[in-house]
């Protein structure tokens, strides 16, 4: 029997989706609905905003909490002592400090608040967006460690225009990757969908309001994404 090619949307920005799109099965109808974009700060606000922490020069703890923050690692050196150690988030996050050179202590697979246990010495220097989740601050200042948070970018919500909103209604399978594109895709998208997340954060947003969620993103997603089409 014939099957139905299976319609999935990419919400990533624009320019983002390459490695989803090499993930989705043959056959498949692929369409690009961005939900979100990101306004990135300049490198002199983020560096005054570096200096004037009362712990400038000190930091014994670098956090990358995404790969979009990657980019003013360099900014946030002179904010660094010496011999300080850099912790990520996600494994894009980590590929993107080895190519430039960074040497990254400790990964957290999916949340931040799991590199907890790992940050041993304060203060912390935590890079990341606007709207950064408090648990790894919350957690690290219980244990009595000073805690800097960087803003480096925001990530801004794209509203949907009828096409988007429409492809997005269609859609069996919609790759969400941040509780902010879900904040704009879950007014859209089918409870019979299958929305597709990268890790913990992503998943347990998506959870609250819809049930049906796959978690993990990479080249094996291509096989599982396989298993969803139907026969016409």
């Amino acid at each position: 029997m014939a099957r139905r090619a299976v319609k999935v949307v990419l919400t990533r920005e624009a320019g983002e989706n390459a490695s989803l799109a090499s993930w989705v099965p043959d056959g498949c109808d692929v369409l690009e609905v961005p939900l979100t974009t990101t306004r990135y700060l300049g490198d002199d606000e983020v560096a005054s905003e570096l200096r004037a922490s009362a712990f400038y020069g000190s930091f014994n703890a670098l956090v990358v909490t995404s790969a979009r923050a990657v980019r003013y690692v360099n900014v946030a050196n002179g904010a660094l002592a010496k011999g300080a150690e850099v912790f990520s988030v996600g494994p894009a996050t980590t590929a993107s400090l080895y190519e430039r050179g960074v040497e990254v202590t400790a990964q957290a697979a999916g949340r931040a608040v799991d590199l907890t246990r790992q940050v041993l010495r304060g203060p912390v220097l935590v890079l990341g967006a606007a709207a950064m989740r408090e648990e790894l601050a919350d957690a690290l200042l219980a244990r009595g460690l000073d805690v800097v948070k960087v803003t480096c970018y925001e990530t801004v919500p794209v509203v949907p225009d009828e096409a988007a909103a429409s492809a997005l209604r269609e859609a069996q399978v919609v790759f969400v990757g941040a509780p902010s594109a879900w904040a704009v895709a879950r007014d859209f998208v089918s409870r019979d969908a299958w929305v597709v997340v990268p890790g913990a954060t992503t998943a347990a947003s998506v959870r609250a309001e819809h049930e049906r969620v796959l978690e993990g993103w990479g080249p094996s997603l291509r096989e599982r994404l396989a298993s969803l089409a139907t026969p016409s």
